[in-house]
């Protein structure tokens, strides 16, 4: 929750401390720096299941699988049964490509936490996997012709097939084959599959494999980080993404795909749609669903094509037609939030709220605010955002909603360095929390006041919002912020202990000032 001032070498907090440092910098998306976080916490207790998990999980998100596979083995060497390992386990043989190998841990995990969702979604990903690498049963078609000559020399003993795993010693590659390795990748793919396997990711791999060959470029340093490491370490990462993706969906499963998928949309637009109202609520639940399941491509196709074929339809096939376009641009901004395209994004919310102030539609405008001040909070315009959100407060209908926007708001404050609008709103929130008796956002408001109060440098009430704060968290059960607040308790302690002492030493100067005074006032007399 605030950064620790640099000081000597080693771990000088402990372990609960550094883990929770870690799940701060995790979710707030900074992996390289919660890896030395995690890490530090290890060096500490090096056998310990959550740092290990917590550690693997920050591997996956840098690219580094192998390594997140040795710490969630790691997790499982004194406890077989650790369901946390167990999925990590599982995605990271994911992540490797191993589909089949975590197909068995994510069965392992659902079998001894039937309840939770995280090993049914994986056993559904690896499936299908599965089956983008090898086709579903029912698409492989044998067939019963060709040249049998071979089988019938087998028979006779005429020749032999070499048996399967046995040695074969390696051979010279031949001299002709140089230019042609040339245009491989270095995990065997070609530049033609990878191109198409990258998209437009293989400019910025080309791009850095110029650079490769700039020697006084690569000689220099960055950040302490030499740029020829960080080149380096970019191409290994594409190289590595290219091989995940090649064994997820090799080119001639995209082929087939693509094919199946043309069909498919070929006789879709031959149909004509008997009940559009119950076609565009169908198209409109699956792509919330797909949004939800984080599958942001599939849910921007559909609602996409939707909207498309929502424009063919005249007015009398679909009465409440612009608030039905209203609603898709929604879903499209939205989706393209989840895909990291904020452009894109303001521009559909823009059209969702500009529609829905034509016709006067007050749920949907509220909709809309609600969605402009969630993309410019992304992209760092805080005061756009409070004002979205400011103008959107008038027409919300719950505490719940209301909470939340005066939390999002006073977030939004602290960002911009207004502590004392940040911690009025925090208060704001906390008190609509409570009508609403909802303990997740008592905890949340609870802690953005302190923050405000210890930017204000309010010590005192500060310590006692983090201490009310700490007490809702352990009641939630919630270890991770109970580790942080117990951290940020400990901050501010430290800070209440510096200030009395600067006030003390403030009090005494005067005092030595008129001792001194005196004394020298007695040397003049005598």
């Amino acid at each position: 929750m605030y950064d620790d001032e640099d000081g000597e070498d080693g771990p000088k907090s402990s372990f609960t401390t550094y883990l929770a440092e870690g799940d701060k910098l995790y979710n707030a998306g900074e992996y390289q720096k919660a890896l030395e976080s995690y890490t530090t916490a290890l060096e500490i207790e090096a056998k310990s299941e959550t740092g290990l998990v917590a550690r693997s999980k920050c591997y996956l998100q840098i690219g580094d699988a192998q390594a997140a596979l040795q710490d969630a083995e790691a997790s499982l060497s004194d406890n077989k049964e650790f369901h946390k390992g167990l999925y990590q386990k599982a995605e990271a043989l994911y992540q490797m490509g191993d589909f089949e190998y975590a197909l068995v841990f994510y069965h392992r995990g659902h079998k001894l936490r039937p309840e939770l969702q995280e090993f049914r979604l994986g056993i559904q990903k690896a499936q299908e996997a599965i089956d983008n690498c090898v086709g579903s049963p029912s698409s492989v078609k044998l067939e019963n012709k060709g040249d049998l000559s071979f089988f019938n020399k087998m028979d006779e003993g005429k020749g032999k097939a070499k048996q399967r795993g046995q040695y074969r010693p390696p051979q010279k590659p031949a001299a002709m084959k140089t230019n042609r390795a040339l245009g491989k990748t270095r995990g065997g793919t070609s530049s033609r599959t990878a191109k198409a396997l990258l998209g437009e990711l293989y400019a910025d791999k080309e791009y850095l494999e110029k650079l490769l060959k700039d020697d006084d470029l690569v000689k220099g340093s960055s950040g302490g980080m030499s740029i020829y490491d960080l080149v380096t370490s970019g191409i290994n990462y594409l190289d590595t993404r290219t091989e995940f993706w090649r064994q997820q969906k090799p080119m001639y499963a995209r082929k087939r795909d693509r094919l199946m998928m043309q069909q498919k949309w070929s006789n879709r637009k031959t149909d004509r749609i008997s009940d559009p109202t119950t076609f565009i609520l169908k198209n409109l639940e699956e792509i919330d669903s797909y949004l939800a399941d984080g599958k942001g491509a599939d849910s921007l196709s559909l609602a996409v094509a939707t909207l498309r074929t929502v424009n063919r339809l005249s007015d009398s096939e679909i009465p409440n037609k612009p608030d039905v376009v209203a609603n898709l641009h929604s879903c499209i901004g939205n989706a393209h939030l989840e895909l990291g395209q904020t452009d894109e994004a303001l521009d559909h919310h823009q059209k969702d709220l500009e529609i829905s102030e034509k016709h006067n539609f007050q749920d949907a405008r509220s909709r809309a605010l609600d969605n402009l001040g969630r993309v410019y909070a992304r992209v760092g315009k805080f005061q756009k955002a409070i004002d979205c959100w400011q103008e959107k407060l008038p027409l919300s209908k719950s505490a719940v909603e209301r909470t939340w926007l005066f939390h999002e708001i006073g977030r939004c404050h602290l960002e911009l360095g207004e502590s004392e609008k940040a911690r009025d709103f925090g208060l704001k929130s906390l008190q609509e929390a409570k009508e609403a008796e909802d303990d997740v956002w008592q905890l949340n408001a609870g802690v953005l006041t302190a923050q405000a109060e210890v930017k204000l440098g309010e010590y005192e009430k500060a310590l006692e919002s983090f201490q009310q704060s700490l007490e809702t968290a352990k009641l939630q059960g919630d270890d991770g912020a109970e580790g942080a607040i117990t951290k940020a308790i400990e901050d501010v302690k430290n800070k209440i202990e510096k200030q009395k002492e600067s006030e003390q030493t403030s009090e005494a100067e005067p005092l030595k000032e008129e001792e001194e005074t005196e004394r020298e006032e007695q040397q003049e007399e005598e």
